[in-house]
């Protein structure tokens, strides 16, 4: 009996050391990604150009010159000027702030919205389950970007629009994501642990199930910036984003909708269409990075 109980508690301690050996190699396996490390120092670059652009920039975006439009780049305009004089390399570089801010509120408007949905769903069950899954099929129902256009176009466009749209509208992947998570995890022993001690649903979800969704969610919402980002440069294209004068990387390739322009003046959306393709990348490549690193079947650890 004596050699039975030193052994539990050995079992123990080597249970503890391999839940922290999982932990230790994750960040290690994210280092190991070249494509993931190469992503992350672009999107740092991207983020210190968003946050300093008034240093970053040579001219005020929207500081209109009739003397100097659609020049080609020069000493004087890096990038050149587009049809009223204004700098492009500024507008570009103020449309950095304006695209990643539209990213990054779009995605915790609906990771909240889906986190909260999904969570009481998988939890709950029954009823409530039901409701919620049906008014997440119907949301999905509908091509997301025509809906997102739609309501644009009824409520006005705008940055704040934008934002607040995206959010609204894209929520059902993460819904469904997180649901998937706390239908597998309510059912373990320490959730019923918690519950026999008399813990509120809402501890159990928020402080023991909740933590144990963080990684999937962290990874769906990676991608969810850069498909943002994607819808917001569409909208403004088509003039439904954000609206002229604020740059925008979008709403600076409205101006190529013309044979001449595509042809004769490169300088005014190729700029623009680099960063969106540069950031939309090293998005994707961070968030295949996370996948890995947080797979915990991934061979990487």
């Amino acid at each position: 009996m004596t050699d039975q109980a030193i052994a539990q508690p050995a079992i123990g301690l080597q249970e503890v050391a391999e839940r922290r050996g999982v932990k230790r190699p994750r960040l290690h396996a994210f280092l190991r990604h070249r494509l993931a490390l190469v992503g992350a120092c672009v999107i740092l670059v991207l983020l210190f150009i968003a946050i300093f652009a008034p240093l970053v920039a040579t001219h005020d975006p929207n500081k209109i010159d009739l003397f100097a439009t659609s020049q080609a780049p020069s000493e004087a305009h890096w990038l050149g000027t587009d049809d009223i004089g204004r700098d492009v390399y500024s507008r570009v570089v103020y449309g950095t702030r304006v695209s990643l801010s539209v990213g990054l509120v779009s995605v915790t408007i609906y990771v909240l919205i889906g986190t909260i949905l999904g969570a009481v769903s998988g939890y709950f069950g029954g009823w409530i389950d039901s409701t919620i899954q049906r008014f997440t099929d119907a949301v999905m129902c509908f091509p997301s970007l025509i809906i997102i256009i739609a309501a644009v176009a009824i409520i006005g466009p705008s940055i704040y629009n934008v934002m607040i749209v995206i959010g609204l509208l894209t929520w059902p992947g993460i819904c469904r994501l997180v649901r998937g998570q706390f239908l597998s995890l309510r059912e373990r022993e320490f959730v019923e642990a918690a519950r026999a001690m008399g813990a509120h649903p809402s501890r159990i979800i928020f402080r023991h199930l909740l933590p144990n969704a963080i990684a999937p969610i962290t990874v769906a919402a990676t991608f969810g910036v850069a498909a943002a980002i994607l819808t917001e440069a569409g909208l403004s294209f088509l003039g439904l984003g954000v609206q002229p004068p604020t740059a925008s990387w979008g709403n600076m390739i409205n101006t190529a909708q013309s044979a001449a322009v595509l042809q004769q003046m490169p300088w005014l959306w190729i700029p623009a269409g680099v960063m969106i393709a540069l950031a939309v990348l090293s998005i994707n490549f961070i968030g295949d990075g996370l996948r890995d690193a947080l797979d915990p079947r991934s061979t990487h650890r």
